[in-house]
């Protein structure tokens, strides 16, 4: 096949396999915590922290991989991970020790991390800027994909005669497969080599960039309301208002649903608007005024309490595209992945955290007051967005001219 202008289109479909394949085990090995639990003999604590030594791998080496992928290239970088996670994967199927699964899925994580940065990479690079926010929100939508995928699939393979070795088993084939995938068809544009090319700055400038840590900012705190409804939702309209729990649980589907559809449609917003950061600034205001609404229904009758919250949980799910593409497009020549990478440490960092305060936040005073504190994040984010000059603007005076930002080099803002 060619590399004309529809190759874009196979990049994305393979960038975005590789993500889902990452978020296979990321986000789906919760859907098996029980049998988790019952093969290495562990608690209910015990089980959180080998599911979330993969978030640790991840967020150690985000920046890394990102700096790799700006030198090198995507298809090396990627498929590198990816070969390492199925590895890590694999190894984690014969053991029963739970500290070396951990120290196994921590390397798996840490190696699916190069996925993240790499895949925003080269849609970044292919994609003109016009179409690069859809781009961008489809390969978005690859991790709650991923997540339902695992979570309709792991569930029936732990019950199997394999249990949970075969999970494992299934996941780093899955990685495998996506690693043969991006080596065969990821490819640079045509007259864009990332091997010849040495990027402009070095990593500490694009992370000592003001601009892209407002931007990081926004984005941590926008992650809260979206992790505060994908944790606690539930809770809310079952515990705190008496619905159904098989209704709550529905809610939470349709929410997730919502969400995806919300991140294709503000990338298409975003690309018809010439503009990432107006999108997003009118996206955080409804989120800070949703959650505040339903803040004030907590004690209302759970349909109307519904009705307001499952929208704002919807639209604090359907932003992270935006700021994503928009960290890119900050970026100096050749540092786009690097860019992305920091943007999206920042928001695992508040994804990690959000649930233990959120939860803190309900015991000591009540749902009223978490949901307010997503209100409160989404606020905050448009109160950090406020004021910053959209990508490819000029950079604030104070700031060198090297620190410009620009997503990639001259030719990769071009139709390849």
């Amino acid at each position: 096949m060619g590399r004309g202008p529809r190759y874009r289109w196979v990049v994305l479909a393979v960038g975005t396999a590789g993500q889902g394949a990452t978020a296979m085990y990321f986000l789906g090995l919760a859907a098996v915590t029980p049998a988790l639990r019952d093969h290495f003999g562990l608690s209910l604590p015990g089980v959180g922290a080998l599911i979330g030594v993969i978030s640790v791998g991840l967020m150690a080496t985000l920046i890394a991989w990102g700096g790799a992928a700006d030198r090198f290239g995507e298809r090396g970088v990627m498929a590198a991970g990816l070969v390492g996670a199925a590895i890590a994967l694999g190894a984690t199927a014969l053991v029963r020790d739970p500290v070396a699964a951990g120290a196994l899925l921590l390397v798996a994580g840490a190696s699916g991390a190069s996925v993240n940065a790499a895949s925003g990479r080269a849609v970044l690079t292919w994609f003109p800027a016009e179409r690069r926010g859809m781009a961008m929100a489809v390969r978005q939508t690859s991790v709650p994909v991923g997540a339902a995928i695992a979570a309709a699939v792991l569930p029936s393979v732990a019950s199997g005669p394999g249990g949970i070795p075969a999970v494992f088993t299934v996941l780093a084939a899955v990685c495998a497969v996506a690693a043969v995938a991006v080596t065969i068809w990821i490819r640079e544009p045509p007259g864009h080599p990332a091997a010849a090319r040495k990027p402009s700055t070095g990593a500490r400038t694009v992370m000592a960039d003001r601009r892209l840590l407002r931007l990081s900012l926004a984005g941590l705190l926008l992650v809260v309301p979206q992790f505060l409804g994908s944790v606690f939702l539930v809770e809310v309209l079952h515990e705190g208002s008496g619905m159904p729990l098989a209704l709550a649980g529905g809610l939470l589907a349709l929410t997730q649903v919502l969400g995806a559809l919300g991140r294709l449609g503000n990338g298409l917003w975003s690309d018809r608007a010439a503009s990432r950061l107006g999108p997003l600034r009118i996206i955080a205001i409804a989120i800070a005024a949703g959650w505040a609404l339903a803040a004030a229904l907590q004690h209302a009758p759970a349909p109307l309490l519904a009705a307001v919250l499952i929208p704002a949980a919807a639209l604090a799910i359907s932003w992270n595209g935006l700021v994503f593409t928009a960290a890119g497009e900050l970026a100096p020549p050749g540092r786009a992945a690097t860019a992305m990478a920091v943007s999206n440490t920042a928001n695992y960092v508040a994804a990690a955290a959000a649930p233990v305060v959120g939860g803190f936040v309900a015991q000591v005073a009540g749902w009223p007051a978490m949901l307010a504190l997503g209100a409160v994040a989404g606020a905050g984010a448009w109160v950090a967005l406020r004021g910053l000059a959209e990508p490819g603007g000029p950079a604030p005076a104070a700031q060198p001219a090297r620190s410009r930002p620009a997503a990639t080099d001259q030719k990769s803002t071009s139709r390849p």
